[in-house]
């Protein structure tokens, strides 16, 4: 068989393979476009998820007719002057979409600038072109895209469902306008639930107003700032708090000079700097844009130019990490505020009035709902006499049913220090179930977890003794023999020497045997059976996890022997313990969140209380 030169539209056809593989992406490549020509304000409408109809309206600067007849050609465009592709300022740059969608669909162009009086049109159909013909128009362009992968019949087998390539045409938008939010974007059709974007001002301010429309409202009470600049690379733009995570990682979106990325640097470089504050199959919500020299990225590495390749990728993935990292520093104190509010929520019962009535002259008894009925006495229940000297402790003994109180209340005898009060967690003032503290503050109440918030102070004390003189060790009066499976006790005693930096001293001692004769001093008097075996697991999952940076393998383990030197859950605790508790948490780094990521606590405030019972 002889070589013999493809036909021009079987070669844009090929290309439509890589560019548009779907709605979608087709999609992408025409804003891109608008967002090129300088438009305020794009429109965007789908019908059939993008099979049927695209329709993408821009207000940007339009096309004179000679250039409207050269766009549609391949590999033509305005956006190389001077054809250096390593210094590239636009989104586009190949000149390959509108050639391409054309060859697969119907393309349909309305085009005009500022400085004409009438506007020009061109339609491509199955890569076919017509001529440019003058039509009415309004400054900037209309693209209409129909029956898209009509040309070839195919691709179509390959769509989802109309639902689902709608849906994905929405987190394009989406993503585009949390790259761009000085413009208005507006999404309609099929599907879809329609929104409109309305352009934001530039810095700061605005760039967290479009956050918080597009990732939610409770982003905004939950976001840290971040904005560092090191050796022409700026950083800046917003992250969650490690106790505010989703179940997967659509919530994080990186923005390199302007171009929405998914680059697994990137996202690395995410995981790692959260590893030690969320659990590994959660995911922070963030929206981080990376302005650097165009000649340190090349944006030329993926058809679809969602992943770009750094010149310098350590520096960029260590920058990425120690901005992440400094903020959770700087903001380790503050738990998320949905903890507050799941609580709120999970004790307001249904159906009852969630303020006082609004027709008080009405006089007739309000039922009961179910939320309340078992915690009213029964109506007939027998009226139980006591004298008038009787107190509480006598009446409860009348009750022989009732289980004892599982509230330790010794800390209300005593009169809050108003220094106490002010502080951040406030003065303590009970423990329920022996596991929950419970404080007052100024303007509300805190209900701490003391095993979750002691399990991090321990591990936040262990480090800093690792980073300064070494972990202190205790020397076990009677060493302690533990029996592991052989592999785990094979793999403890590989990384013996590890350990003992880390304070564990332990030797073989026989067939699957190894013999514990220190421990660190913070961890004395746990379990030391359950300290091993978690220590081997750890060491387990380094060999699951590949080649991770010592300092991150040794947190590990130290984050799991943690666990055995904190509070236990049943515990009770005096009010001075507690205090002091509370007082190590407002001194200690990511004291908000426990080692897997978890709130240590919850705040209240008193006005969502008194809301709950309708004082408000």
């Amino acid at each position: 068989m002889h070589v013999r030169r493809l036909d021009p539209i079987l070669v844009d056809r090929i290309a439509a393979g890589e560019v548009v593989e779907r709605p979608a992406a087709a999609v992408k490549e025409l804003v891109e476009n608008a967002v090129d020509a300088g438009a305020t304000s794009i429109e965007v409408t789908v019908e059939a998820g993008g099979r049927r109809l695209i329709r993408i309206v821009d207000d940007g600067r339009g096309m004179t007719p000679e250039d409207l007849e050269l766009a549609v050609e391949r590999h033509a465009t305005s956006k190389l002057p001077d054809g250096d592709l390593f210094s590239i300022n636009t989104l586009g740059f190949r000149g390959e979409a509108l050639p391409s969608i054309g060859a697969v669909a119907r393309l349909s162009i309305v085009t005009r600038t500022a400085e004409a009086e009438t506007g020009s049109s061109i339609v491509v159909e199955a890569g076919v072109k017509g001529p440019v013909r003058p039509a009415p128009a309004p400054k900037g362009t209309r693209v209409e895209v129909t029956d898209l992968f009509a040309a070839t019949p195919a691709r179509l087998k390959f769509l989802k469902s109309d639902r689902s390539e709608a849906q994905a045409v929405a987190e394009i938008v989406k993503r585009l306008a949390i790259a761009h939010p000085t413009i208005r974007f507006t999404l309609s059709g099929e599907h879809i639930t329609a929104f409109t974007y309305p352009p934001e001002e530039p810095g700061e301010h605005g760039f967290l107003r479009r956050l918080s429309r597009v990732l939610g409202a409770e982003f905004h009470e939950n976001a840290m700032a971040i904005g560092v600049e090191r050796e022409d690379v700026r950083l800046t733009g917003f992250a969650s708090l490690p106790t505010y995570h989703r179940g997967t990682g659509a919530a994080i979106h990186f923005v390199v000079n302007g171009r929405p990325v998914r680059d697994k640097l990137l996202l690395g470089a995410v995981r790692g700097a959260y590893a030690d504050v969320m659990a590994s199959d959660r995911h922070p919500v963030l929206a981080i844009m990376i302005d650097l020299d165009p000649r340190a990225v090349d944006v030329n590495v993926h058809p679809a130019k969602t992943e770009v390749r750094f010149r310098d990728p350590a520096f960029v993935r260590g920058f990425v990490v120690g901005a992440l990292k400094e903020a959770i520093t700087r903001y380790a104190f503050r738990a998320s505020s949905t903890g507050g509010t799941r609580t709120l929520e999970s004790l307001r019962p249904q159906g009852v009035l969630p303020s006082r009535p609004a027709y008080p002259h009405r006089t007739h008894a309000i039922r009961p709902t179910s939320a309340f009925a078992s915690w009213q006495a029964p109506l007939d229940a027998p009226e139980r006499s006591h004298t008038p000297g009787s107190g509480l402790a006598e009446r409860q003994t009348s009750l022989p049913d009732l289980a004892s109180p599982s509230a330790d209340s010794r800390a209300t005898l005593h009169e809050i220090d108003p220094e106490t009060e002010e502080a951040p967690l406030g003065a303590a003032r009970a423990q329920l179930h022996g596991t929950y503290i419970v404080a007052q503050t100024q303007d509300g109440i805190v209900i701490v977890d003391q095993h979750a918030a002691h399990e991090r102070l321990v591990y936040e004390r262990l480090k800093r003794e690792r980073a300064s003189s070494g972990i202190a060790r205790q020397l076990l009066l009677i060493p302690e023999v533990v029996d592991l499976d052989p592999v785990d006790a094979d793999r403890v005693l590989a990384e013996a020497s590890s350990l003992e930096s880390l304070g564990l001293v332990v030797e073989p001692f026989g067939h699957g045997a190894l013999l514990v004769r220190e421990v660190p001093s913070a961890l004395a008097g746990g379990r030391i059976k359950a300290l091993v075996q978690d220590v081997a697991d750890a060491l387990a999952e380094w060999g699951q996890g590949g080649a991770s940076p010592l300092e991150e393998r040794l947190d590990a383990v130290l984050s799991r022997m943690s666990c055995h030197g904190s509070i236990r859950a049943g515990r009770r605790m005096r009010p001075e313990e507690m205090n002091a508790l509370l007082r190590e948490m407002e001194a200690t780094p990511l004291s908000g969140q426990c080692n897997h990521g978890r709130p240590t606590y919850v705040e209240l405030k008193l006005t969502d209380i008194e809301r709950l019972f309708g004082r408000r």
